[in-house]
This record gives structure tokens, sequence and C-alpha cells, in this order.
């Protein structure tokens, strides 16, 4: 079985709390023996894959099969495309050197309903939404690299694993895949 479920703010891509204040995936009433494959972190936002079948973390998480993951950042400023080059060349984070990815500036900019707690307005500095594309999944590595480019991210959403899009599934909810959309989950991008 593979279920997508479009994961809330603070809540913990885990079943158990380990003394956190956050929510876990315990709360959404998931069926017994799935676990998430990879995760995001308490602060990040949405598609989330879960399952009961061995073997899938390594063939969708490893950048060795360049399964693509694509995520809207909510950064600070507007970034310059030089900036962006940057991200797409593979940047220095906490000393490792990211792999190649793509990064571009969302147009048209999405609009979501209000996070909360909402996220942080500075009147003197505009935001802006960007989608960065990787093959591979470090601790908090969307966040290191935007603040690596002097754009801290505000919000952060995975919005599609391989081919496969979250769509306008409404955080806090979950469904079991088709066939089809688990073939997408699996194709990796040309």
């Amino acid at each position: 079985m593979l279920l997508v479920f479009h994961k809330p703010y603070g809540c913990l891509s885990q079943f158990t709390r380990d003394g956190s204040s956050h929510r876990t995936l315990a709360e959404f009433g998931f069926p017994a023996g799935v676990y998430p494959l990879g995760r995001l972190d308490a602060d990040s936002e949405g598609l989330l894959l879960l399952t009961n079948e061995c073997g899938l973390n390594s063939t969708l998480l490893d950048p060795r099969h360049a399964h693509h993951r694509a995520y809207w950042a909510q950064i600070e400023g507007v970034p310059l495309k030089s900036a962006l080059q940057k991200l797409e060349n593979g940047i220095l984070i906490q000393h490792y050197k990211t792999l190649p990815a793509k990064a571009w500036l969302l147009d048209p900019q999405p609009s979501f309903s209000a996070r909360v707690p909402p996220i942080r307005v500075r009147k003197t500095i505009p935001d802006c939404w960007i989608g960065i594309e990787l093959i591979e999944g470090k601790n908090r590595q969307v966040r290191h690299m935007t603040a690596a480019i002097g754009h801290p991210t505000l919000r952060l959403l995975r919005v599609s694993i391989g081919k496969f899009k979250l769509g306008d599934l409404r955080s806090g909810i979950w469904r079991e895949l088709s066939r089809e959309e688990r073939m997408l989950v699996m194709e990796t991008q040309e």
C-alpha cells in the first residue's frame, strides 16, 4: 500500500512523540503497519508518502536513483538569477556541497491560506516563492540552501515526488494512491 499525506505544519514525520510537543502521524488514522518514506521536518508542509512495503525507502530516496523532489519555498527577499544559479550548481552548506538542482522563481506566485502560526512578515523586506527540485534530501537542506544565498526560508512545502504532484489535497488529509499515481511516483524525470 502506498499513501499520500499532506503533512501540516507542526507535525512530526513519525508516529511517536519522543518528548516533543509537536503532533505526530499517530493522530491522523493511518492503517496499521505503514511508515513514512523519508521525512519532512516539523516546520515543513506538503507531500509525504507512507507505505507498508519494504524497499521503497531506498528506491525513492537514494540519490543514485535520481527521484526528483520538488519544493516551493517562500523566502525573504527576491533572489537574483545569479543566486538561483548558485543553487543549481550546488552550494556549500554545513561542510557539504549539494548536488546540482533546479531552482526558479515561481510565476505566477502561488497563494496559500495563512499558516498557523503565521510566518514572519517584515514591512521593509518583500518575500517571494521559488521552486527547488532536488534528488537528495539532507536534513533541512532547502532551508540551508536558501539561507546560504541570503534568502532565509519562511515557509516550505514539498509539492512533488517523481512525477506525482500533491495537487489540491488539503492539509491533514491522506489517501491511498491509485495504480496510475503510484507509477508517477516511481518514474524519474528525464
